[in-house]
C-alpha cells in the first residue's frame, strides 16, 4: 500500500462496554501477503540500530518534545531520537540449570538458549531439530536462583550430593527419564513450596560457579545492535505452600557487576519487601541498576495484588513508593495462562471470557477461596492502584504490559504452529496434549492448557542492554501472545483524525504526547484526553480483527470501573454494533482439520484518534490498548493435524493473538 492509502477504511464509529466493581507461521494458506507499509514512523529495515548517546533512564520526556525530535529542514526524519521499531524478546527462561527443568528431563542449558533465540537450530531435549520462525531480538536466561546448578549435579551423581538419601532418590529417577523423572520434578516443587529441600541444595557453594558460568554465556552471545543477552534470574517465592508470588530480576548491567553478588534465593525470604531491600542493597554495593517483574498472579491464590502487606499490615505509601520503584512491569501472559482479566470481574469483556484461564489454584493447585480471584489479575490491579493513589498519594500497581514464555526447556518457541511445550515432557509428541502438564495429588492440569506464549515488544533507542532495560524501566513496552505485531500507543489533548492518514504517526505521537507507560498532564479546562492507536499485523500472522481501548477509573466515592471502548476495526461497512452494544464478529476462516487459515477477512493494519467521550478531570484514570487478530490455529490444531490424532472436545482448537499495551495514566 503507498502512502495515498485511505486509513479511514479501516475503522468504524466507537462502541463500548461498561463494568463496575468496588476495591504464524509457514503453514498457512494466505490468499493476500501484502507488503507491509509501516504506520510506526519508518520502514521494517530502517536505521533501527543508529547509535544514540541516551541518560541512565531514558530519551528524554514527551514533555520536552524538542530534545528529542528536531526537523531539520526538508527531511522529517532528520534529528529523530525516539525509539523507531519494536525489539522481540522474553524475559523469562528456564534451562537445564533450573532445578525444576533439569529435574523435568531438560538437557539444553543456557548457551543453547541463547543460540535457539539468535535464531540458530537445536536439537530439543526429546531429539528434535527445532527453529524460530524468525530470531528474537533479545533474550534474560532467568534460570531459578533457588538450587541454582545442583540438580546438574545430582544428575550426574555428586559424591556429596549422593550422601543425601532424598538426593540419590531423585537421582534415580532422573535416570529412568519420562515419567519418572517429571515426578521428580513435581517433588522437587512440592518440597520447595513446603520448605523442605534438602540442606545440600541450599548451600551457596554450589550456586557461585553456576552464576558466573551463566553470566559468561550472556557476554558471549551480546552484541549490541544485533542480538542482545541481558542477565537475570527468578527469585520463586512460593508463599503459604504454593502461592505464586514470582519475580524475575532483570539486570541493566553485564557481568562484572553481576558476578559481585550472588542472587537472592527464597532460601532467605520469601518476603518480595526483602527483595526489593537486597535491590537496593546491590545497586549500592555495585553502582548497578535492576528491575523486578513478577508474573502468574492467576496461580498467586488471591496474594499477588492483595491490598495489604505480606505479613498482613496495612498498605502504607512507603510501601507502595518502594512496589512501583523496583517492579515497573508485570508479565500479563506466559504458558500457564493469562492475568491480565477475568471473566467474572470483566464480565463485560466477551474477550477475556474462556481465554487461555488457569484459575483453579495455585501453583500447587491448592484450590482458590472465594474472593481471591480479585486480587491475581492485572486489570482488577490497576483500577486498584489508582484508589491506592487517591488515598495514600502513591499507585503501588502501576505496571507496564510484558509477556513471557517460562520455558523450562530453553526454547522460547511461542509460536502456536512451532510450539515445544513448557517441560522436556510437554515438547511435540502425538499424546502430549492428553498427558499431565501438572499434577500434585488428585489435582491435575491437562498438556492442552498449556498457552503458547508470549513475547515482550520493547520500544528501545536500539538494540543493547541499556536501552531495553531503560525501556522496560519506563514501560514502553507491550506484551503479546507470540505474534509479532506492531502497536504504537500515544496520549495527549490534541491529536486529530489527520494524524492518521500518514505513514508516519510517531512524529506526532512524541510531538504532542507520552507513548505507552507515560502520565498525562493534568487537563486544561474544557480539554479531555485524545489517543493514537496505530496496529499493523505480523508478516506471518492472522489479519487483525480490532483494536481496543480500555480505560479503568475510581470515583470520588472510592468506586472503581472499567470501560472497554472499540475504537477501530475491520470491514465497517458490514460489520455493526447490533443491539447490545457488541460488534459483529470478524468471522474464522480456520480450517481446523487442515490447521490452515487465509487472510481475507480482517485487515493488515488499523489507525486511529480517539477521544474520552466520558472524560472527568477530577478521576484518576488509565487507559490501555488492546489489539486483536482474526482467528487462527490454537497449537493444539497443528498437533492434531500433525499426529493425526483426535482431539477431545472440550481441547479448544483456535485462538485470536492479541496485544496489550502498557497503560497510560492520569492523575488530577
Amino acid at each position: 500500500m503507498g502512502s495515498n492509502w485511505n486509513h479511514r477504511a479501516c475503522f468504524g464509529p466507537v462502541r463500548s462496554r461498561t463494568t463496575s466493581r468496588n476495591v504464524k507461521g509457514n503453514r498457512v494458506k494466505k490468499s493476500q501477503f501484502v507488503c507491509l507499509a509501516v504506520v510506526f514512523g519508518l520502514a521494517f529495515a530502517a536505521d533501527a540500530q543508529q547509535k544514540v548517546v541516551v541518560g541512565s533512564e531514558a530519551y528524554p520526556p514527551a514533555a520536552d518534545p524538542s530534545k528529542f525530535h528536531k526537523v531539520a529542514g526538508y527531511s522529517p526524519y532528520a534529528g529523530r531520537r525516539y525509539p523507531e521499531r519494536p525489539l522481540f524478546g522474553d524475559q523469562h527462561v528456564h534451562t537445564s540449570w533450573s532445578g525444576d527443568a533439569g529435574m523435568g528431563g531438560t538437557t539444553l542449558g543456557p548457551e543453547e538458549a541463547l543460540r535457539f533465540a539468535r535464531g540458530e537450530e537445536v536439537v530439543s531435549t526429546s531429539g528434535q531439530p527445532v527453529r524460530l520462525s524468525r530470531p528474537l531480538d533479545w533474550i534474560a536466561v532467568t534460570d531459578h536462583s533457588d538450587g541454582m546448578g545442583t540438580i546438574a549435579m545430582i544428575r550426574d551423581g555428586n559424591a556429596e550430593m549422593m550422601t543425601d538419601p532424598t538426593l540419590k532418590r531423585w537421582h534415580d529417577l532422573m535416570a529412568k527419564g519420562g515419567a519418572d523423572a517429571q515426578a521428580a520434578m513435581l517433588e522437587l516443587i512440592a518440597a520447595q513450596t513446603q520448605k523442605k529441600l534438602p540442606q545440600l541444595i541450599m548451600d551457596p557453594r554450589f550456586a557461585k560457579t553456576t552464576w558466573e558460568r551463566n553470566n559468561d554465556f550472556a557476554e558471549k552471545y551480546n552484541e549490541p545492535g544485533r542480538f542482545t543477552a541481558l542477565i537475570g534470574y527468578e527469585w520463586t517465592s512460593n508463599a503459604g505452600g504454593g502461592d505464586n508470588l514470582h519475580r524475575n530480576v532483570i539486570y541493566r548491567d553485564g557481568k562484572a557487576k553481576a558476578d559481585q553478588v550472588l542472587p537472592m534465593t527464597t532460601f532467605v525470604s520469601e518476603n518480595p519487601e526483602d527483595l526489593w531491600a537486597w535491590m537496593a542493597n546491590w545497586e549500592k554495593q555495585t553502582g548497578g541498576r535492576l528491575l523486578a517483574i513478577p508474573h502468574n498472579g492467576n496461580l498467586s491464590n488471591g496474594r499477588m495484588f492483595e491490598l495489604q502487606t505480606f505479613k498482613g499490615g496495612p498498605i502504607t505509601r512507603e510501601w507502595a513508593e518502594q512496589r512501583a520503584k523496583w517492579e515497573p512491569l508485570f508479565e500479563a501472559i506466559q504458558y500457564k495462562g493469562q492475568s491480565e482479566a477475568h471473566p467474572s470481574l470483566s464480565p463485560t469483556d466477551e474477550f477475556t471470557a474462556g481465554y487461555e484461564l488457569w484459575d483453579r489454584g495455585n501453583l500447587t493447585l491448592v484450590p482458590k477461596r472465594p474472593g481471591m480471584i480479585a486480587h491475581e489479575y492485572l486489570r482488577e490491579a490497576l483500577k486498584n492502584g489508582l484508589l491506592l493513589d487517591q488515598q495514600l498519594g502513591a499507585n503501588a500497581f502501576k505496571y507496564g504490559m510484558a509477556a513471557g514464555t517460562d520455558t523450562h526447556n530453553a526454547l522460547v518457541a511461542a509460536e502456536e504452529d512451532n510450539f515445544y511445550g513448557k517441560f522436556a515432557s510437554s515438547e511435540p509428541s502425538a499424546g502430549r496434549a492428553d498427558e499431565n502438564a501438572m499434577k500434585f495429588g488428585d489435582r491435575v492440569v491437562k498438556g492442552w492448557e498449556l498457552t503458547a506464549a508470549g513475547y515482550t515488544a520493547v520500544w528501545a533507542t536500539e538494540n543493547t542492554r541499556e536501552a531495553i532495560w531503560d525501556a522496560m524501566k519506563r514501560k514502553e513496552t507491550y506484551a503479546t501472545t507470540g505474534s509479532r505485531l506492531w502497536l504504537r500507543f500515544f496520549g495527549g489533548y490534541d491529536f486529530v483524525a489527520a494524524d492518521t492518514t500518514t505513514r508516519a504517526p510517531a512524529i506526532a505521537g512524541y510531538r504532542k504526547g507520552v507513548p505507552m507507560g507515560g502520565d498525562l498532564p493534568k487537563a486544561a479546562a474544557g480539554k479531555a484526553p485524545t489517543f493514537l492507536v496505530a496496529a499493523a499485523r505480523d508478516p506471518y500472522g492472522g489479519n487483525l480483527d480490532r483494536v481496543q481501548v480500555i480505560k479503568g477509573w475510581v470515583d470520588k466515592a472510592g468506586k472503581t470501573h472499567e470501560k472497554i471502548f472499540d475504537v477501530a476495526w475491520s470491514n465497517p461497512e458490514q460489520r455493526k454494533v447490533d443491539a447490545q452494544g457488541r460488534l459483529t464478529p470478524v468471522g474464522s476462516t480456520v480450517d481446523v482439520a487442515t490447521a490452515s487459515w487465509t487472510n481475507t477477512i480482517g485487515t493488515p493494519e488499523l489507525i486511529a484518534v480517539w477521544k474520552d467521550p466520558e472524560f472527568d478531570p477530577a478521576a484518576r484514570a488509565f487507559y490501555y490498548a488492546r489489539v486483536l487478530e482474526i482467528p487462527t490455529p490454537r497449537w493444539t490444531a497443528y498437533d492434531a493435524a500433525y499426529f493425526k490424532v483426535k482431539m477431545d472436545p472440550k481441547v479448544p482448537m483456535t485462538t485470536q493473538e492479541r496485544a496489550w499495551s502498557s497503560p497510560i495514566w492520569y492523575t488530577p
